[in-house]
């Protein structure tokens, strides 16, 4: 093994830097600090940085006693100076890569990214890149972009990549006890980032090649996606058969074998899900190929706030949307976090207001947020408020929802998450997919 090969072996004296310090690389960040390691937290974010130095944490999952702890332990070191990184080993590229406006992929976080490294890249460095993108993204963007210092990869300077698989809100999952799916550009780089990675994670699982590991990301996700699309389609079925879907999927799931349940939502959302097929989509149509089942499965998430909207105006009372109140329980695009990028809820807002209705939200992790050039504030959820409304649907099932208070007090409870199974109350429940009249 050469010696750019090889990696310190104490682990007191070994650094890392992470460029991006949101949902992925934050708690990377802190896994790292916890093994042992120093590490630099690159943000162009000021008000990030700002808030991690005085211990702050601004992701709901992770408390502000684990800011606080990195900090003390003097192994994690906030910033938002790229010159940092040319102290470390290991370079982790955590950004985001959104879609653009046409549904396309937006790569100008990772490019901006790419050329701060490029330009103080050291020999020895191992640069990994951890964001969900189409396979060639390593190949094609980031190591060219790295070759232009003319050192050579794979010797003098190292590129692997390993997608994130973050589950925000998952306590079940910890980060360091998901499997890690890790590549590289040429086998001393696979071999930089098993090592690296092996000191965090449970298990490390090699596979053969860069754009392997990109499309093992966009599997996963669209594999969702496919899944839960059809199952909200199923959603719609029953409800005009007079059908039960969550009785039925919990009798298919009885099943031992060859089922696994998905459940209906208002839509999905995330980073992930709504995003990742589409960048595959994207790449595969640059090969005059097309994947009917991403194409239909998108189309069926998207149209999931309109068919709400449509199922509110038949069960409103007064069967019009126009003037009529309505209450949206949670923002986020899942349960107990704080992120709502992509949620179907902001959809969902946007259509009630097409139609004319008076649309409020709550969401005790989400204070306000910005919907076009609307700004809302969480409506408090008292008696009084709660009355006042037509209907309030569930869109997101918190854990600390009040149901109890909202069944008593609410006319008419749309609910998308079946959390109101076998309860009663005052008002009148109507379960998306649950067959209602």
């Amino acid at each position: 093994m050469s010696d750019n090969l090889k990696p310190q072996t104490n682990k007191e004296q070994r650094t890392v830097a992470i460029i991006g310090q949101g949902y992925v690389g934050l708690p990377l960040a802190l896994l790292f600090v916890k093994k042992g390691f120093h590490v630099l937290g690159i943000d162009l974010d000021r008000r990030k940085i700002e808030m991690l130095r005085k211990g702050k944490s601004y992701i709901t999952e992770i408390p502000d006693s684990d800011i606080q702890d990195a900090i003390a332990s003097a192994r994690y070191t906030p910033t938002d100076q790229f010159s940092f990184m040319e102290a470390a080993e290991a370079i982790v590229i955590c950004v985001p890569t959104p879609l653009t406006s046409y549904g396309t992929p937006d790569l100008s976080y990772l490019t901006q990214a790419a050329a701060e490294i490029g330009g103080r890249l050291q020999k020895g460095q191992l640069v990994i890149l951890e964001s969900s993108t189409y396979p060639g993204t390593t190949r094609e963007v980031l190591l060219p972009v790295l070759n232009k210092t003319g050192l050579q990869a794979g010797s003098d300077f190292f590129v692997a990549y390993s997608p994130e698989r973050v589950d925000p809100g998952n306590e079940a999952f910890p980060v360091e006890n998901i499997p890690k799916v890790v590549s590289g550009i040429t086998p001393n780089c696979l071999a930089r980032v098993e090592e690296l990675y092996g000191q965090l994670f449970i298990k490390v699982h090699p596979v053969s090649s860069t754009d392997a590991a990109e499309m093992t990301k966009l599997l996963e996700n669209s594999y969702r996606l496919i899944n839960i699309s059809f199952i909200n389609e199923l959603a719609m079925i029953c409800d005009v058969l007079q059908l039960n879907l969550w009785e039925i999927i919990e009798a298919a799931n009885s099943k031992p074998f060859g089922f696994k349940a998905f459940y209906p939502g208002p839509g999905i959302g995330g980073h992930c899900i709504p995003v990742d097929p589409s960048y595959l989509l994207w790449k595969i149509k640059q090969y005059g190929i097309n994947s009917d089942f991403i194409q239909i499965s998108n189309a069926v998430n998207h149209m999931m706030p309109l068919y709400i909207t449509r199922q509110l105006k038949q069960h409103l009372e007064k069967k019009s949307l126009t003037g009529s109140r309505i209450l949206i329980y949670g923002a986020a695009y899942k349960r107990d976090i704080a992120d709502y990028r992509e949620s179907a809820s902001l959809e969902l807002m946007h259509m009630l207001e097409i139609e004319g209705a008076d649309v409020f939200y709550h969401d005790p992790y989400i204070p306000s947020l910005q919907l076009g050039d609307n700004k809302y504030d969480s409506l408090e959820l008292t008696e009084e408020n709660v009355k006042k409304m037509d209907c309030v649907v569930i869109a997101t099932d918190h854990s600390s929802m009040p149901l109890a208070f909202i069944l008593e007090h609410a006319l008419l409870v749309y609910d998308t998450r079946n959390v109101t199974k076998d309860m009663t109350g005052k008002a009148r429940i109507v379960r998306l997919g649950g067959g209602d009249s």
